[in-house]
């Protein structure tokens, strides 16, 4: 088949080549990139939406809850056809990513509206796998309304979901130790909406606390994000609307993901969200910003690899033994290398 009718089966709704091509982007195949290149002009509909948390917060059983109440149509809400990205550990044997949380997902299984992909994070730090983004974007020409983007649970490094998602949702949970833990990480600064999940479980006063203690310190101000190394402004646009400060302040709740306590109240604040982006202008601020991450980043990866390519058999290894045996510094190794590949 073609690339062009692997493209249109896609659009068509055919899950079986959507899968199929789900795994050739991941691996990064040439077919997988010619295939993401026909569809790109049909992305940018979707909602994305990251859950990060630490591990033991319940965010599996909560994306699960969420999936479930946005295929059920009533009260006002249509019937949305729901895409779930779990990002899983990798397994050490295998390579391949580690699927205990998805049994939690079965009862989603046989549901058209709903498809789930599970891609391990080989080695990439910040919750995220590399290949996420190219992964969500396939997802998003196939038409799916909403995209939930599960990180994989790894603690204070999983910030790289604010480069991805437009709504991004922090999960919390009582009696994990420390309740400023989330504070010192600095997962806060990227919340849109904050959960405090097992809201049955004692201590969620205290949690809630820290918190909103935590959220008052930092509001009212304009959303800023460290974007190498330089802080930006992503909803500036909103900051300028009519010469007055329009902020978003991320809302504390409490859900409790076994019996979906409060997954309704979660998902109307989900919508709140994308009105204020969308009101703000934040929307189109927070997609270009995003996309720019994604093409620095496949920049950086792409002459890399180039200049690796073009170097001396073995010039690499010798810069690094150099490196290590502090003959040459860091920035000598740098120019030596590019040098060398010239």
């Amino acid at each position: 088949m073609s690339d062009t009718k692997i493209a249109q089966s896609i659009l068509a709704g055919d899950r079986l080549v959507l899968a199929r091509t789900l795994s050739q982007v991941e691996n990064g195949t040439e077919e997988g990139k010619s295939v993401l290149s026909l569809l790109f002009q049909h992305t940018g509909k979707a909602h994305l939406v990251g859950i990060t948390g630490a591990s033991g917060t319940g965010k599996s059983s909560l994306v699960n809850q969420l999936a479930r109440h946005y295929r059920q149509p009533g009260q006002g809400k249509k019937n949305c056809s729901v895409a779930v990205v779990a990002v899983d550990p990798t397994s050490p044997f295998t390579g391949g990513a580690i699927l205990g949380d998805r049994i939690r997902m079965r009862d989603l299984a046989g549901d058209p509206g709903v498809f789930i992909r599970s891609m391990a994070t080989r080695g990439s730090l910040g919750g995220i796998a590399s290949a996420t983004a190219a992964v969500v974007q396939v997802l998003d020409a196939a038409g799916f309304e909403l995209i939930l983007i599960e990180t994989v649970g790894a603690g204070q490094s999983e910030v790289e979901i604010a480069h991805l998602a437009q709504t991004t949702i922090v999960v919390e949970a009582p009696g994990l130790g420390d309740d400023i833990q989330a504070i010192k990480a600095g997962i806060l600064e990227i919340a849109d909406i904050l959960v405090v999940n097992k809201a049955d479980l004692q201590g969620v006063e205290n949690t809630e606390r820290s918190l909103r203690g935590a959220l008052n310190l930092a509001h009212p101000q304009p959303r800023r994000m460290m974007h190498h190394g330089k802080l930006e402004i992503v909803d500036q646009q909103a900051e300028m609307l009519n010469n007055q400060p329009q902020t978003w302040t991320p809302p504390i709740l409490r859900t409790v993901a076994l019996d979906g306590t409060g997954v309704e109240d979660l998902a109307k604040r989900i919508a709140d969200h994308r009105q204020y982006l969308e009101s703000s202008g934040s929307w189109e601020q927070r997609e270009r910003w995003r996309l720019q991450s994604e093409l620095e980043q496949l920049l950086q990866n792409t002459l890399m690899e180039d200049l690796r390519s073009r170097l001396p058999a073995g010039a690499y290894q010798q810069a690094v033994d150099d490196l290590l045996q502090r003959r040459i510094s860091p920035f000598q190794a740098v120019e030596r290398l590019v040098n060398g590949a010239s």
